[in-house]
């Protein structure tokens, strides 16, 4: 079942004299389930993709479908709406309400969807997978970078989104805050069949999707799956094509 068809979306800046091609007719589809990196360089597209995707800027040409819902054809009250019912999002920064414990970050999600039928089993059932138990009734400014995602993860995750976009969401840990996340990540994506787009330019975070889709110059460059590869296999191949990105894709 897809979830997300991207149809030959074109997104342009600027005016006639002088325009930004910042996507060029990139077409691709994601299944119910899988979790999916997307990498490039700075300025190749990935985060204009995924500002596209999330509803946050409109493409200049071509469809953007979720769950067969062309939301580029939704009007902005439409938007507003099918972004809070749809999506998830797992930021680099984390968005918390500082002022709310992370118990009530993450009910606000359900409360605002008007889910609040058995929350607090969900909450705790959620928060004990992601080992965020003991920190529910602190505010952000108690928590360690670590949890403060993974409290984000769960704000995401609690709603049962069609998509769950996450935008470098390991940018801001450290390696073993990182890693953690990352293992909650895929640990998410397998138990709840979460369906997951993540933008990365981390080889390492890449390597816990089971798809890496490589962006150049706003078009689709490259796509590797992890099939029955291992991790570190699966990574290592990762960096053959992150090496081949400004060469020749013959060379593969």
């Amino acid at each position: 079942m897809k979830i997300l068809s991207i149809q030959n979306i074109e997104k342009y800046y600027g005016n006639k004299t002088n325009i930004t091609k910042a996507l060029k007719g990139l077409s691709f589809d994601i299944e119910k389930g899988e979790f999916v990196a997307i990498m490039g360089a700075s300025g190749s597209g990935k985060t204009t993709l995924l500002n596209c995707i999330s509803t946050i800027d409109r493409v200049t040409s071509g469809h953007i479908y979720i769950n067969n819902y062309d939301i580029t054809a939704l009007k902005p009250k439409q938007l507003s709406k099918f972004r809070r019912e749809s999506l998830g999002f797992i930021f680099q920064d984390f968005n918390l309400i500082d002022t709310l414990t992370a118990y009530e970050n993450i009910s606000l999600a359900l409360s605002i969807q008007h889910k609040e039928k058995n929350m607090d089993d969900k909450i705790h059932e959620f928060a004990k997978e992601l080992e965020i138990e003991e920190i529910l009734d602190k505010y952000p400014y108690e928590m360690s970078g670590g949890q403060k995602q993974r409290v984000a993860a769960e704000r995401a995750l609690i709603t049962s989104p069609s998509l769950i976009l996450a935008d470098e969401p390991t940018g801001a840990l450290d390696s073993r805050s990182s890693q953690f996340m990352l293992k909650k990540m895929a640990y998410m994506n397998q138990a709840h069949e979460a369906t997951i787009l993540m933008v990365t330019h981390d080889a390492i975070a890449a390597s816990y999707a089971t798809r890496v889709m490589f962006i150049k110059d706003g078009q689709l460059f490259h796509e590797i799956y992890e099939g029955n590869d291992d991790r570190k296999t699966f990574f290592n191949k990762i960096i053959e094509v992150e090496s081949l990105l400004d060469g020749d894709l013959n060379d593969l």
